[in-house]
């Protein structure tokens, strides 16, 4: 990866990280999960409002965490907005191969590719929990478990 792209992407998640988007409570959720990481500190709820045949009418969040875990909540809830509930566990899927190094950006989704910033949390495996926690959380939370942790 060449210097000015990496430093883009440091970019994206510094503003994502510092301005997360959809960062609040939701009233109207219908499903919400506690994640936590114990290792970096990160503590997190996932609000998810779903509609009678199970797609994501809106998502939300709430906590604190490392720039990595917040940028990856920012993102996440903005793109499974308007997702069934398989849609959005399938994303999950493939962010989490990425992350791991199961899988790589080439293969994400178009809709997808912005989360291609955190791809370099698979060089550091205690950061691969920062940047999945948010995921972990959201499929719990559809799944109506009520809380995950990376322990």
């Amino acid at each position: 990866m060449s210097d000015d792209l990496r430093e883009l992407y440091q970019e994206v998640i510094l503003d994502h990280g510092k301005n997360p988007r959809n960062f609040h409570e939701h009233d109207g959720a219908t499903n919400e999960a506690r994640g936590n990481n114990p290792l970096c500190g990160d503590q997190l709820v996932i609000y998810l409002q779903l509609d009678g045949d199970r797609n994501v009418v809106n998502a939300s969040f709430l906590g604190k965490g490392c720039a990595i875990c917040m940028a990856s909540a920012s993102m996440m809830t903005d793109l499974v907005k308007g997702r069934s509930a398989d849609e959005a566990q399938s994303m999950f899927q493939a962010f989490h191969d990425m992350c791991t190094g199961e899988g790589d950006e080439t293969a994400l989704a178009e809709d997808m590719e912005k989360l291609s910033v955190l791809s370099g949390v698979r060089e550091f495996p205690t950061r691969v929990k920062c940047a999945t926690l948010p995921w972990h959380t959201m499929v719990a939370a559809l799944k109506g478990e009520n809380e995950i942790s990376t322990e």
